[in-house]
């Protein structure tokens, strides 16, 4: 079970990498009003969410202790990331508010995940 969990966190990780990176590469371009959400910052987000709940049940399965507060703070966040993102998905380009707001928060959600014991 822990190696199906260790998996299963790498590609959590994987798709926090594609939703950041989707966000930052397009920094110069928010800055300039052009910016637009990418697929792969649809794929990271739908990927945290799929990989995140499988990691929760697994964890909660093999007995570990879950803080749901923060499983829950992370989740309400994630799907206002997952909404912004596909609703704006294919717009040609996205206000700096709705685009910033996503980066914002797939930080808050790393450094909570990071920070919060």
């Amino acid at each position: 079970m822990d190696i199906l969990i260790h998996l299963l966190v790498g590609l959590h990780i994987i798709g926090i990498a594609a939703l950041l990176g989707g966000f930052l590469t397009q920094m110069k371009a928010m800055g300039a009003g052009t910016a637009r959400f990418g697929p792969a910052m649809l794929h990271g987000a739908g990927t945290m969410l799929v990989t995140g709940a499988l990691l929760v049940g697994l964890n909660e399965a093999d007995d570990h202790h879950i803080n749901t507060v923060k499983i829950g703070l992370k989740l309400v966040l994630l799907v206002v990331i997952l909404a912004l993102v596909y609703v704006k998905r294919d717009e040609e380009t996205v206000d700096k508010a709705s685009f910033g707001v996503v980066g914002g928060l797939t930080m808050a959600n790393i450094f909570i995940a990071v920070l919060w014991t």
